[in-house]
């Protein structure tokens, strides 16, 4: 089985960020997913740099994907998503459906693209009416249960890859409005960069301190980190072809070799769970995996 790291969904500065990729060069991944998917307005890294980053890690032996934003709202927007659907040496991940008539459309439409977990796939007929269009392997909602995942791969009429989201804060929602300007009583076109604040985001609480969400610009969190390190007996049972490992602020190559050594079997996974605990920003929860509310821990079955 092999392991994704999914795209950074943080901000983080700059040299932050490409040394963070340096290290990815030897960490024990086999896809690894890049750009910016959340909010057009970080640019510590613009399009020329992620494909600086892309050509580094392919020499390294890495596929490299490149991902679209979710949320598409300019011009401006749309001519980085053109710039990357016509990038002729990786991979797409379509994350809007604009990104999908893209890579579909034109005299010479892609025929090996990914779709991207937000793109409202469900059921068996939908996802072959992506396949039709071209893509080729499917990430999963990350709020799909093991049960879900396994009725719509069975009823599938293509032969296409699926990948899970197995470790990080669960990306829950999107909006136009940016939480984290409001956070500051900032407007989003004047949001002073305040997202370069926070590796893994703003936790957010209840009134009486329980953990609620975390913020992170446009995008809503869990505040519990999502991961089936524990459960991946079940995960690799029913046939899942990719694990996605989404980039957190300080631990992530140690996270990676735990998800690795787990896998090839050189350490049983509740022991992984176990040392992995210490390397979360957050507590563990994996209830959506179990067709629960994802902010439970459930016990492996």
């Amino acid at each position: 089985m092999k392991i994704a790291l999914g795209p950074l969904l943080y901000y983080w500065p700059r040299q932050s960020t490409l040394a963070f990729y340096a290290d990815m060069a030897d960490a024990p991944v086999d896809v690894v997913y890049l750009g910016e998917t959340v909010c057009s307005r970080r640019h510590e890294l613009r399009l020329p740099d992620w494909l600086e980053v892309a050509e580094i890690l392919t020499a390294a032996g890495k596929e490299v994907v490149l991902s679209s934003q979710v949320l598409v709202e300019s011009e401006s927007d749309l001519k980085t998503l053109r710039r990357i659907v016509s990038n002729g040496n990786f991979r797409v991940e379509a994350n809007d459906m604009g990104a999908v008539r893209l890579l579909s459309s034109g005299d010479a439409p892609a025929r090996n693209w990914i779709a991207g977990p937000t793109l409202n796939i469900f059921n068996p007929t939908t996802l072959d009416l992506f396949a039709d269009l071209g893509a080729t392997r499917w990430v999963a909602p990350p709020e799909m249960s093991r049960a879900q995942i396994a009725a719509l791969r069975d009823g599938l009429g293509h032969d296409m890859e699926v990948e899970i989201f197995a470790h990080g804060r669960l990306p829950l929602a999107y909006s136009a409005r940016c939480f984290t300007a409001r956070h500051y009583n900032l407007q989003k076109d004047t949001c002073e960069f305040r997202c370069l604040e926070f590796a893994d985001g703003i936790p957010l609480k209840t009134r009486e301190g329980a953990p609620f969400l975390t913020l992170n610009g446009i995008q809503t969190q869990s505040a519990q980190v999502h991961t089936l390190l524990g459960d991946l007996p079940a995960v690799c049972a029913e046939g899942v072809d990719l694990l996605r490992v989404s980039p957190q602020g300080a631990h992530t190559p140690e996270i990676l070799q735990l998800f690795r050594q787990a896998l090839d079997g050189l350490i049983p996974p509740a022991d992984a769970l176990h040392e992995a605990l210490p390397l979360l920003p957050a507590e563990p929860c994996n209830g959506f995996w179990h067709g629960r509310p994802g902010v439970e821990q459930r016990v492996p079955s």
